[in-house]
C-alpha cells in the first residue's frame, strides 16, 4: 500500500465548505479558557467541539487534537476528554490544555451530539451503509472531518501552525494511525490501545467499527501498511498486554519502523487492560512534550 492507494481506498471526498466557526459558551478553568465551539466541514453540517486555549500567551503554542473513545457509548464523545463526563482516565484534553497545549476535542459523527440518541447505532450504520452506496467511506468521512478541525486549529492566532499533535485512545487511537497518514499537518501522533490489525480481528471474531468498513482494504495492506504511510510524523504507539484492541504493537512497529526516516517511531507495551493509566498518559505527553517543542526550538 502506498499512499495512492490508500487515498483512493477512501472513496471521494465531500465538499469542504467555510468554516463558520461559532463560539457557543466560554468558562475560566483556571489555567486555561474553555470554549464551546461550532464549525463546518461540509455545507449544511455543524460539529460541536471544546477549545481549551491556555492563559497568558506570550508566543504561538503547539495545539493537540484529541479524538475520543467508542466503548459502545454514543451518547458521550467530546465531554469525556475535557473531563465532563466518562472516566477520568479520558481526559487527555484537559490534561494537555493544564500543560500549555492548545486542545480541540470534537464529537466525531455519530457521537453526542452528532449522534441519533432515539437510535444511535441504527443512525451510525446508516452513515455508513449511504456513504458506501455513493462510492464513499465513513472513514473518508471521518478524516476528512479531522481535517476541518486541522484548518480551524491553524487559523487560529494562538497556534504555530507547524506544531499540530493528535492522541487518541481506542476508537481515537485506531484514527490516530490513520489522521497523519491522510493528513501531512499532524507533525506527532500518540495511538493508545487501538493498534489490533483487521486481519487478527476477523480471524479471532473482534468487533470492527463502522467506520472502519472500508472496500478492498486487505486486499492492499492492514494497520501495519498505514503506520509505514505517517512517516515524517512522529508516531508513538502504546497498549497494554491483556486488550484485545492492543494487539500486534510488535509486529506493527517491527514492519514499519524501516520507512520511518525523519520521523520517530516508538512503542511501549503495558501490564493490564484496555486504559489509559496515569502512567501511559505520561508517557504520551513526554513524547508529544519532546517532538513538538523540539519544533519550537528548531525553529528559533
Amino acid at each position: 500500500m502506498n499512499r495512492t492507494s490508500f487515498l483512493s481506498l477512501l472513496g471521494e471526498m465531500p465538499t469542504k465548505s467555510e468554516l463558520n466557526l461559532k463560539v457557543f459558551e466560554e468558562r475560566d478553568c483556571g489555567s486555561f479558557v474553555q470554549q464551546k465551539i461550532g464549525y463546518s466541514s461540509e455545507a449544511g453540517e455543524t460539529i460541536s467541539a471544546f477549545l481549551c486555549i491556555p492563559k497568558n500567551i506570550n508566543v504561538p503554542l503547539s495545539a493537540i487534537y484529541c479524538f475520543h473513545q467508542h466503548a459502545a457509548n454514543w451518547a458521550l464523545g467530546k465531554s469525556e476528554v475535557v473531563g465532563f463526563a466518562g472516566s477520568p482516565d479520558q481526559a487527555y484534553a484537559k490534561e494537555l490544555a493544564e500543560r500549555g497545549y492548545i486542545t480541540l476535542a470534537p464529537d466525531a459523527i455519530c457521537f453526542e451530539e452528532r449522534a441519533d440518541a432515539a437510535d444511535p447505532v441504527r443512525y451510525h450504520a446508516h452513515q455508513l451503509h449511504t456513504r458506501l452506496m455513493r462510492g464513499q467511506t465513513l472513514l473518508g468521512k471521518v478524516l476528512f472531518d479531522i481535517s476541518a478541525g486541522i484548518d480551524l486549529l491553524q487559523n487560529l492566532p494562538q497556534v504555530d501552525e507547524t506544531r499540530i499533535g493528535f492522541i487518541g485512545h481506542s476508537y481515537g487511537g485506531r484514527t490516530a494511525l490513520f489522521a497523519p497518514a491522510f493528513d501531512r499537518r499532524i507533525k506527532v501522533s500518540v495511538s493508545n490501545c487501538g493498534s489490533t490489525k483487521l486481519r487478527t480481528m476477523l480471524a479471532q471474531d473482534i468487533g470492527i467499527q463502522f467506520d472502519y468498513v472500508v472496500p478492498s482494504f486487505l486486499a492492499w495492506g492492514d494497520i501495519e501498511d498505514v503506520a509505514r504511510l505517517v512517516e515524517p510524523c512522529h508516531l508513538l504507539i502504546l497498549g497494554t498486554d491483556d486488550d484485545k484492541w492492543s494487539q500486534d504493537i510488535e509486529d506493527i512497529c517491527e514492519y514499519a519502523k524501516s520507512a520511518f526516516v525523519t520521523g520517530k517511531l516508538e512503542w511501549q507495551i503495558y501490564s493490564g487492560r484496555h486504559s489509559f493509566s496515569q502512567e501511559m498518559r505520561e508517557r504520551a505527553y513526554r513524547f508529544l512534550d519532546r517532538h513538538l517543542n523540539e519544533r519550537a526550538r528548531s525553529a528559533r
